[in-house]
């Protein structure tokens, strides 16, 4: 299954200049998916980093990672209408700089879910080079949830007895 700017549009709330996916080239819903950044110089980030290079910021890429995980858990239809919130990340690491006429691939697979809680592994590359990774973590909850504060959420019945 693929998803264009729109489609996308349908299933996460963000919004430019922080909607960071252009495209979901590969999905299949809850196992994986692979999505599209192209890099633009017109970015607002590039007005100041860095002034003499541009350089996409790492926490960027690390957005547009979870964005892509946030499209192939909320296609599910079990987690329709929610959203997922970034909780936490392990094992960052930043191998080479992403400038203006890159294009990211953005490949995230789910490792695990337990209760409103999870995990996925993320890989960003350019012209097939890793240009970052990590283990990204988040909680799936409704609007209004109160962002990452994860304590607003509430929690499964199995998990809060």
């Amino acid at each position: 299954m693929t998803l264009d700017t729109e489609q996308i549009r349908q299933v996460l709330p963000h919004r430019y200049p922080f909607l960071l996916v252009d495209r979901i080239l590969e999905l299949e819903p809850g196992v994986r998916a692979i999505g599209l950044k192209n890099v633009t110089v017109n970015e607002p980030c590039f007005q100041g980093h860095w002034p003499h290079r541009a350089v996409m910021p790492a926490v960027l890429i690390l957005e547009a990672l979870a964005q892509v995980g946030g499209v192939m858990l909320l296609c599910m239809p079990e987690y329709k209408g929610l959203n997922a919130y970034f909780t936490g990340v392990d094992r960052a690491r930043f191998r080479k700089p992403v400038l203006p006429g890159d294009t990211l691939h953005l490949s995230v697979e789910l490792k695990k879910v337990r209760g409103i809680f999870g995990t996925v592994a993320a890989v960003a590359t350019v012209e097939g080079q890793a240009v970052a990774e990590a283990q990204l973590m988040f909680a799936l909850a409704p609007d209004g949830a109160g962002g990452s504060t994860v304590a607003a959420v509430p929690r499964p019945l199995e998990e809060a007895e």
